[in-house]
């Protein structure tokens, strides 16, 4: 199914699969779309997850820990899929385990669980040629990140090849939350809106209400992680799913009438 964002803004939540438990991270996703998400981006644990900040660090290294690969998150998103097939869904994982299990193979695999697109953070768009391939042969969304610091041609080349929404990151550097947005981000929302009609979700620091709502402003769609990530670190398993609706909903709320 094509990524939409009914809501205005849109909310995207992401998760680190396996964390604390694949049963876990599934009933967080789905508690998660029930409180107000429209796309759940289940991110793939890898070992060595540089573009990552020290809270999403933590959680895969606790998921590789655990022996979670990305057969496992196939599984668990054809479970998200099945139990709510209205959500948008995105597979964010390093190249590497991709790699590892073919990249024609995943594509089809990603495809068969349900997965609505993929976003692959070290993939860059000029080494995309067979990703590409792979994505367009599965009907899959590639999605590509945009930074404040890429000049126009590259910001174009990665507005033309991304489907479903292009990921803007709101600064250069490592994932994690932050006091105030970027004085860029607005900006390179800006630029990205002269290349293309798709949805521009903007992420990396954006962990509250206010921010969600400074993001419907000027973008489509807000990406929420570290803030997310960090509240399942200090939740008990068991009540994990309802702490992470319960947030979801309260950045929902905070957009009522943005």
């Amino acid at each position: 199914m094509p990524i939409t964002f009914p809501n205005k803004p849109g909310l995207v939540i992401y998760l680190t699969a396996g964390d604390p438990d694949l049963g876990t991270t599934r009933d967080m996703a789905i508690a998660a779309i029930d409180n107000g998400a429209d796309v759940i981006e289940l991110g793939v644990p890898f070992s060595d997850p540089l573009a990552d900040g020290p809270v999403i660090q933590r959680a895969s290294e606790r998921a590789v820990a655990k022996g979670t690969r990305l057969t496992d998150v196939l599984v668990i998103c054809k479970e998200i899929r099945a139990a709510r097939p209205q959500a948008g869904i995105i597979l964010f994982s390093y190249l590497n385990p991709v790699v590892r299990l073919g990249m024609a193979a995943f594509a089809k695999a990603a495809k068969d669980a349900g997965a609505d697109g993929v976003l692959l953070t070290d993939m860059i768009v000029e080494e995309a040629t067979e990703y590409l391939a792979a994505m367009r042969a599965n009907d899959l969304a590639p999605v590509f990140l945009a930074a404040p610091t890429s000049p126009d041609e590259r910001l174009k080349a990665i507005a033309e090849n991304s489907r479903g929404f292009v990921y803007a990151i709101s600064r250069v550097g490592i994932t994690g939350t932050q006091a105030e947005l970027a004085s860029d981000a607005e900006q390179l929302v800006k630029r990205l809106k002269q290349f293309t009609k798709l949805p521009i979700a903007l992420g990396f620091g954006i962990s509250t209400p206010a921010h969600v709502q400074t993001v419907a402003g000027f973008a489509d769609a807000a990406v929420v992680g570290s803030a997310i990530v960090g509240l399942v670190e200090k939740t008990p398993a068991a009540e994990a799913p309802r702490a992470v609706g319960d947030f979801v909903r309260s950045l929902r709320k905070g957009t009522t009438g943005a």
